[in-house]
């Protein structure tokens, strides 16, 4: 059992292997204080070594209290409020008295169950975004280690591939999942014909707090790597890379273009073949096709016939009426 002169170095030694929210907040002092007087109730002795294995048991160990202190940026200071609003009056209830190792054991439970549910109120953070990026508001703290557990990320972020037609409009965002800080800077670079990360590549374009970056009418000399890098102060937050494809407008028609001039100009739907490749076959009409030709055909025909007899009818009738007219003047005479 540890004496009194070797307290310190037993807390120390006890807490150093188990950490937790109540040694990131309480003084190792206050935890002599509120020990100083356990007393086991099977022994009937003062042992100060077992209400620091409870303390031990209570707090470091439960995962209930170390869920609860996964606050926020800037909150580990309410949760060190809580605690010693639980922990310390205890400390002054408990100072160079003896109670039992049961009265221990009920009242240092209730402080966790109160630290628990208060803490857990506690603004909670969304955490880190992959894959790239300094996220400080990301940052969730750790009773374990008793700090800020950091997003780490590298700066640079993947490239994405951006494909357009020239003359066309191409847009750019530097936007990124994670939360920025409302003094940031951005920074836009160009590196011409190259797809690259290497920053040295990379000229100046623009500088402001413009994120959207865009071309109104792409030309081949636009095509390259972007780099949108965003600082606040003089710290550098995230680099993201867009690489720029931009086809000439003449290479993309040029094959359709092509296509249906040799259709137009060639008999029988013969194809020119390309150099050092197999002929074309002609194009062959479908059964459907030629159906509805023929079918169109055939009702040109029977409408023709039947215009040109109607047509004969009229002049038919004439001549009949005129022979009938003659054969009765020659009776007559």
């Amino acid at each position: 059992m540890c004496t009194s002169a070797l307290w310190l170095m037993c807390v120390s030694l006890l807490f150093s292997t188990s950490l937790s929210c109540y040694q990131c907040f309480v003084d190792v002092q206050d935890s002599l204080r509120l020990c100083w007087g356990h007393i086991l109730t099977e022994h009937n002795i003062r042992n100060v070594d077992a209400c620091f294995r409870k303390l031990d048991s209570i707090f470091n160990n439960n995962k209930r209290v170390i869920e609860a202190g996964r606050v926020g940026k800037g909150y580990d200071k309410q949760l060190k409020e809580l605690l010693n609003a639980e922990i310390l009056p205890m400390v002054e209830e408990f100072n160079n008295r003896l109670n039992d190792d049961t009265v221990y054991e009920e009242r240092l439970q209730t402080a966790a169950d109160n630290f628990i549910a208060a803490a857990s109120k506690l603004p909670r953070v969304s955490g880190c975004f992959p894959p790239c990026g300094f996220q400080s508001a990301g940052a969730v703290y750790n009773c374990i280690t008793c700090q800020y557990d950091s997003c780490e990320f590298p700066l640079d972020c993947p490239v994405k591939e951006i494909k357009v037609m020239e003359n066309s409009r191409s847009r750019m965002w530097c936007d990124v999942p994670f939360h920025l800080p409302n003094d940031i800077e951005v920074i836009w670079r160009f590196a011409e014909e190259v797809k690259t990360q290497q920053v040295d590549q990379f000229k100046e374009v623009t500088a402001g707090v413009d994120r959207l970056y865009s071309i109104p009418s792409a030309s081949l000399q636009h095509q390259g790597t972007y780099l949108c890098e965003i600082y606040s102060g003089q710290r550098s937050i995230v680099r993201l890379y867009y690489y720029l494809t931009v086809t000439p407008q003449v290479v993309a028609g040029h094959t359709e273009l092509q296509e249906i001039f040799d259709l137009s100009l060639l008999p029988g739907g013969w194809l020119l073949p390309a150099p050092g490749g197999p002929p074309h076959f002609p194009l062959l009409p479908s059964p459907l096709l030629l159906t509805a030709c023929l079918t169109a055909l055939l009702l040109l025909l029977f409408l023709s016939l039947g215009i040109l007899y109607w047509l004969l009818i009229p002049e038919q009738t004439s001549l009949s009426e005129q022979a009938a007219g003659d054969e009765g003047l020659e009776g007559r005479i």
